[in-house]
């Protein structure tokens, strides 16, 4: 194995993909923003595209571009862009990405930018009343919102953002606007409320095999996050670890020292408290996490520099999963697996390549 990586799973990618389009109707926008989760931005969207999806979802500019430079085609809505991004607005038109309009800035962005590349910009709106003033610059394709407590169902406000959004459809209708597309479902939404389906859905989290809510539905985690252990070291009861010494060995023991740490994307609240798996057997990270290695007290077990250590995975094996991590964080899960950063190679697995 190498040093450290994150094994990906593309074909757990493919198949979470067609898990989830085998439960809607409506088309498949798979979101693989921030990199794809962390997955990898184009082995993760060409994995979604082999499993279902029709669309793609991200939230920069340039990550379309880098998704259309590597030859795909695909439908694709850039979902969050800043005035100081309006210069690479022609180059997304250009190249047949929608954008979302959120404002009457953003409006007024496209169409100069369109004006000046000759092609009507494709347009999702969030803000459907803003649409009745676009010129001939301007194709509307979409409108769209985002539910904000769709992994809380029962949740009071979901109700109302789907009054709302409903209500922002009568508008746009009513401005002589019939959208292509209609759709407000993430992946809590696309597991739980088929009412807010409409046209298209945009898993996010779900593409890469994380459930939102509780439950069972058939996703298969995709990353794998382990490293080669680099030192295993005999120590006296009483001595502290890492920095600080928030740790301090209860007896004498062994310490297996890992090279991943928060500039790995290993999140310092970690220390003393996240499970890791080496050899088969779980323990906690011992000590505060570092910059560049965590410290494991592994007791009297036979632990030797070379061997494996997983920090998280799908759990098929008793390695901890990314969940737990999140839940000895009081985080979420798309944090912990999106911020593993680019010293850990990505090793990918799977037909779907």
């Amino acid at each position: 194995m190498l040093r450290t990586e994150a094994v990906v799973d593309l074909d757990a990618i493919r198949d979470n993909v067609a898990t989830l389009r085998a439960g809607t109707p409506a088309e498949i926008m798979a979101v693989v923003k921030a990199d794809g989760y962390g997955h990898g931005l184009l082995p993760s969207a060409r994995a979604a595209l082999a499993g279902g999806a029709t669309w793609l979802g991200v939230a920069v500019v340039d990550e379309a571009l880098a998704l259309r430079a590597a030859g795909i085609s695909a439908p694709m809505l850039v979902c969050l862009w800043t005035p100081s991004e309006a210069s690479s607005v022609a180059a997304a038109i250009s190249a047949g990405i929608d954008l979302t309009v959120n404002g009457r800035w953003a409006l007024d962005a496209v169409t100069a930018a369109a004006r000046e590349v000759g092609t009507p910009a494709r347009v999702h709106l969030i803000d459907a009343a803003a649409k009745a003033e676009a010129g001939a610059e301007v194709e509307v394709i979409g409108i769209w919102s985002h539910f904000a407590c769709a992994d809380e169902p029962g949740h009071p406000s979901i109700g109302r953002q789907v009054r709302a959004f409903h209500d922002a459809l009568g508008v746009a209708g009513r401005g002589g606007i019939t959208p292509l597309v209609r759709h407000f479902a993430n992946s809590a939404a696309t597991l739980t409320l088929p009412d807010s389906h409409f046209d298209l859905v945009r898993p996010g989290i779900a593409v890469y095999g994380l459930s939102p809510v509780p439950g069972d539905f058939g996703l298969r985690p995709a990353m794998t996050l382990k490293a080669e252990v680099a030192l295993a070291k005999r120590v006296r009861a009483g001595e502290g670890v890492s920095y600080g010494h928030v740790y301090t060995t209860p007896r004498e023991t062994t310490l297996a020292l890992v090279p991943l740490g928060y500039g790995d994307g290993i999140p310092r609240a970690a220390s003393n408290v996240a499970p890791v798996a080496i050899n088969g057997r779980r323990y906690r990270i011992s000590g505060r996490v570092c910059m560049d290695q965590i410290v494991v007290d592994v007791g009297d077990d036979e632990v030797a520099a070379g061997d494996t250590a997983v920090l998280f995975g799908p759990g098929h094996d008793g390695e901890p999963t990314a969940q737990e991590w999140a839940d000895a964080l009081d985080t979420i899960h798309y944090e912990v697996v999106t911020r593993i950063g680019p010293r850990v190679a990505r090793t990918y697995l799977g037909a779907s390549q």
